[in-house]
């Protein structure tokens, strides 16, 4: 049979590669967030310039179709650790293995042959970090295991890569305990506009300090994307933002890269799209309660109803399936009158029954009962409803229960997220404030609010209201920078900005001067001069149109405690900013003045 290799075009020819010692190492930095240095390189091998295989992917596609993977593996391995030691940079080196390859290495070469190995070649064993790819079928989970224990033993260390790219398991996380584990790059790709995957980091943190690991994040390409990484307490962080893969490193990150890091600026974490909901279910509205056969006759439901007044309805069940429901105090009324039992005793209790009741799965989340409470069927708020699992009965829950479930949820999600215009709301407000002071970082917050909103809430109705209520939000987030200023709705028309943006001040009076001009725009032609209309005391008067006032205060560590210490001082100058008429009111710490 012809040899696979000799059918191979010459340039593509891996082994050829190998052989000629055309293969270069390039290293990238592992940077140290805290430190702002390298804490590691990881090794990347490179083939010569403009040949088809001069980048990794190729290169390996090809070994792979000429069946010389592992000869490839290992001629990168002793690449990458020979030229780290002849450049002599300090800090760990990351050599990438595939876990079969690994296997076979300690069983062939055994503990102490690789420890004189990797000696020869001029690096210590304590320096070196194995990177384990493409895990996503280890066959031999055991030989894993023992052979990251053995090198272990001698000093090595133990990295997974690419974790949560698909192919990564949390069992191997578990049971291996590496020392590093690499974040895919697609979690840390527009993290700062993406609260879902900064969500993705907190409970990958978690995870880390249970198995004892350190994180890196891999794929950092901008200022914004390191700066959410840095503040999440991420110690490690791997991207071309940091530095590029080089076949000399400098043994610094890039100056960007330590500008941002060294910066006093505090990251601006995105809301996730659903935070602030508990994802609670039907269940934990469930009351165990009896239920009858269609048979059942009024007597014996009446019976049922005596012996246990807490019973607010009864739930008729043919075979596991409920099929109808029966309200206690409709039941009775009916009962009492006149010769009623005499006549219908007997008979089947189907005849007072609501054959049409609200029927809930237990797996329904609480928040989707609004379409219920919404609905024109409103019977479940005497009858209450009831609650299934796969069909079959389990039990029954009240009106009064769920509508409290829902209103709790809701008022939960305003103090995370305001259903009108989705700022976050109080809970992230105090949270970013409380990492600015904690950080020790000067910034301004801003406290907007409308003047005569209530005149045109009462003259145009809510639906017109919260149009201006809207309005303000979307003004309010044009003129800030997403990067540097916190925009919060606190309620109603109150909004809070924490701006870290020097040119604050230009900005809170585009936001003025913006929601003036457009506002006026939400007012019927004939009223764009003001209304009339009754006052709090209900004398009737004329009241300007709506306008924008903002109370600022300049805000530092030293002069506030926390949050709600801010949060006092900011309205405090809205206030005034409302009371004057002024637009915008800055509050300093000895005096209040006027903005200039």
């Amino acid at each position: 049979m012809t040899d696979v290799c000799s059918s191979i075009d010459v340039h593509h020819d891996v082994r050829a590669l190998i052989k000629a010692g055309a293969l270069k190492a390039h290293f990238q930095p592992i940077a140290d967030l805290a430190g702002v240095q390298p804490h590691a390189h990881e090794a990347l091998i490179r083939g010569p310039v403009g040949h088809p295989l001069q980048f990794p992917d190729a290169l390996f596609e090809a070994a792979r179709q000429q069946g010389c993977e592992e000869e490839l593996e290992f001629e990168c391995a002793r690449c990458a650790i020979e030229t780290w030691a002849e450049l002599r940079l300090d800090g760990r080196l990351f050599v990438n293995v595939s876990a079969h390859t690994l296997v076979q290495v300690v069983e062939e070469h055994t503990q102490p042959g690789l420890v004189t190995k990797v000696n020869q070649l001029g690096v210590s064993p304590s320096t070196l970090v194995l990177e384990i790819t493409e895990h996503e079928h280890v066959r031999n989970f055991e030989g894993l295991l023992k052979a990251v224990r053995d090198l272990r033993q001698c000093g090595v260390r133990i990295a997974l890569d690419d974790f949560g790219d698909g192919r990564s398991s949390l069992r191997l996380w578990s049971e291996m305990r590496p020392d590093y584990v690499k974040i895919d790059k697609y979690f840390a790709r527009e993290i700062a506009t993406h609260g879902d995957k900064l969500q993705t980091f907190r409970a990958l943190i978690q995870i880390a300090e249970i198995f004892g690991s350190q994180l890196v994040a891999e794929g950092i390409e901008t200022v914004a994307e390191l700066k959410v990484i840095r503040d999440l307490g991420i110690p490690l962080a791997q991207g071309y933002f940091l530095g590029k893969p080089q076949p000399f490193p400098t043994g610094q990150l890039l100056a960007a890269a330590q500008d941002t890091l060294r910066s006093r600026d505090v990251a601006v974490f995105p809301e996730p799209r659903r935070q602030g909901q508990r994802h609670e279910t039907v269940e934990r509205l469930l009351i165990h309660a009896p239920a009858l056969s269609p048979t059942t006759t009024n007597d014996q439901l009446l019976a049922t109803f005596s012996q246990d007044d807490t019973l607010h309805a009864i739930a008729i069940v043919d075979a596991g399936h409920a099929v109808a429901l029966i309200n206690r105090q409709q039941f009775m009324d009916q009962y009492a009158k006149p010769y009623h039992r005499e006549l219908y005793g007997r008979r089947s209790c189907m005849m007072f029954a609501n054959t049409k009741p609200l029927v809930l799965d237990r797996h329904t989340a609480v928040e989707e009962l609004t379409s219920v409470l919404t609905s024109h069927d409103q019977r479940y708020l005497t009858d209450g409803f009831i609650i299934t699992s796969n069909g079959q009965y389990m039990g029954l829950g009240t009106g009064e229960h769920m509508v409290r479930a829902v209103t709790e949820l809701r008022i939960e999600a305003a103090r995370h997220a305001n259903p009108l215009t989705f700022l976050p709301g109080n809970i992230p407000i105090s949270d970013h404030i409380n990492r600015l002071l904690h950080k020790g970082t000067p910034f301004i917050t801003a406290y907007c609010d409308l003047n005569n909103f209530k005149p045109f809430n009462d003259q145009y109705g809510y639906w017109r209201g919260d149009e201006m209520i809207r309005l303000a939000a979307q003004v309010i987030t044009d003129c800030a920078n997403p990067q540097r200023d916190f925009v919060g709705h606190v309620g109603g028309d109150d909004f809070v900005v924490i701006f870290q943006s020097p040119d604050w001040l230009a900005r809170c009076r585009q936001i003025v001067d913006t929601f003036n001009t457009k506002a006026l725009a939400l007012y019927d032609p004939q009223d764009r001069h003001g209304i009339e209309a009754e006052d709090r005391h209900g004398v009737k008067r004329f009241f300007p149109c709506t306008a924008m006032s903002i109370g600022v205060v300049q805000t530092t560590a030293s002069d506030y405690l926390d949050a709600d210490d801010v949060a006092n001082a900011a309205a405090g100058a809205k206030r005034i900013a409302k009371a004057e008429q002024k637009g915008i009111y800055v509050l300093i710490k000895t005096e209040a003045a006027e903005a200039p």
